[in-house]
């Protein structure tokens, strides 16, 4: 007897809306489901605004997968008659060995990325705001910016319902099975029977894959909004979206201000508190604001005003800090992607596609084998690591 739905796809984040967009538009009976709203506060996926680039220092082999995903911004963009990207170029400064500004380069030379290396004198002159150490250069791109991530997937939500699929929100899974015939998934609600399921649970994975033999780390993460003095100098249109590699090997990063003013935002990037997703403290906590403010004393002090609000949100860390995308090792039927470590909402539109495929096809054309769950089982000498996981984050 034919199941109600084709696909299951347990959490709406991100990850989760753009496949179950995926899914409908190649006519797939799809249910995507959420413990939350969609979109929410609760994990990875809000804030106002994510970064997006291209020179990507974590690893070279990410750029193709960033040639698609600005392909598919700028495809759903003319579909929704929506701006979801706003390209304010890219600045990334450090020693001219840290791993952000080599990284950075190396990923653009091997892919013929437009770029430019800019001495401490040339980022003075084109951004002053900066107070930088006399030994720092900077790669600086065109082809980055910002993207609005909340509006992101409320727009990536409508339109899959739109396409026929069906969504729902604020109803936690208790558990998935895989039969010899189907799946099934329970819900504090209801059970819902279909043919494959996939899992994008964002902080929720530990739980929800936790057959797998794979280590992921929750972290709650400090960002903050302030008030610079002069808020004209830090405004979209005149300011870059940043990050900066500080001599103690503090990596930190920040965007522009947007048209609504909620503050000149920024954070600190890096493995920090573990927690768990359903009992994080998700309100301001004495010292969080140390977690950034150093950086505005040191390297923004035209932007070293009052706190407007501090934000929390969840990382989840896999083992080397890439992504892990993949078929279930145990269960054909199932596919799953986790470990987004802090830097995957960029790829949400291509994350979608990839994730569909899989499920649809047990493949993909994308290139993903760097990401695929084996590498996290090779012996520690031949699995993928950024420059930063090899020599210790700061």
């Amino acid at each position: 007897m034919p199941k109600p739905f084709d696909v299951i796809i347990i959490g709406a984040g991100a990850m989760g809306v753009s496949t179950t967009l995926a899914l409908a538009n190649r006519g797939v009976r799809v249910l995507a489901m959420d413990k939350h709203s969609i979109p929410n506060t609760m994990g990875s996926s809000h804030g106002h605004s994510r970064a997006i680039r291209m020179g990507y220092y974590e690893h070279p082999d990410y750029v193709p997968l960033l040639r698609r995903a600005y392909d598919l911004w700028h495809q759903w963009e003319a579909a929704s008659e929506c701006q979801l990207l706003h390209m304010t170029s890219g600045l990334y400064m450090g020693a001219a060995d840290s791993d952000l500004v080599s990284g950075s380069i190396r990923a653009a030379r091997e892919h013929g990325l437009q770029h430019e290396v800019l001495s401490r004198d040339e980022i003075a002159l084109r951004y002053p705001q900066f107070n930088l150490p006399d030994d720092f250069v900077a790669m600086h791109e065109a082809a980055a910016g910002l993207l609005l991530p909340e509006l992101a997937i409320s727009t990536a939500a409508s339109r899959a319902e739109r396409a026929g699929a069906e969504l729902h929100a604020n109803e936690p899974v208790i558990e998935w099975k895989v039969g010899s015939d189907g799946v099934e998934v329970r819900t504090t609600t209801c059970t819902y029977e279909a043919e494959k399921i996939v899992i994008c649970g964002g902080a929720w994975s530990v739980r929800l894959l936790q057959n797998l033999d794979v280590c992921l780390k929750v972290t709650r993460q400090v960002v903050g909004w302030v008030e610079p003095v002069r808020p004209e100098r830090f405004a979209l249109g005149t300011f870059p979206t940043w990050a900066l590699s500080a001599p103690d090997g503090n990596l930190y990063y920040g965007f522009p201000m947007l048209a609504d003013n909620r503050g000149l935002k920024l954070g600190h990037h890096w493995h920090a508190q573990t927690t768990d997703a359903d009992t994080v403290v998700r309100e301001a906590l004495p010292g969080d604001e140390d977690d950034f403010r150093p950086a505005l004393t040191r390297f923004l002090p035209g932007a070293d005003g009052p706190l407007k609000s501090i934000g929390v949100c969840l990382y989840t860390n896999s083992p080397d800090s890439h992504f892990i995308i993949d078929k279930h090792p145990e269960h054909d039927r199932v596919t799953f992607a986790c470990g987004f470590s802090g830097h995957g909402f960029k790829f949400m539109p291509v994350i979608g596609e990839i994730l569909a495929d899989l499920a649809l096809n047990g493949r993909t054309d994308l290139p993903i084998d760097f990401l695929r769950i084996s590498r996290l089982q090779r012996p520690p000498s031949l699995s993928l690591a950024s420059p930063s996981e090899r020599r210790g984050r700061g």
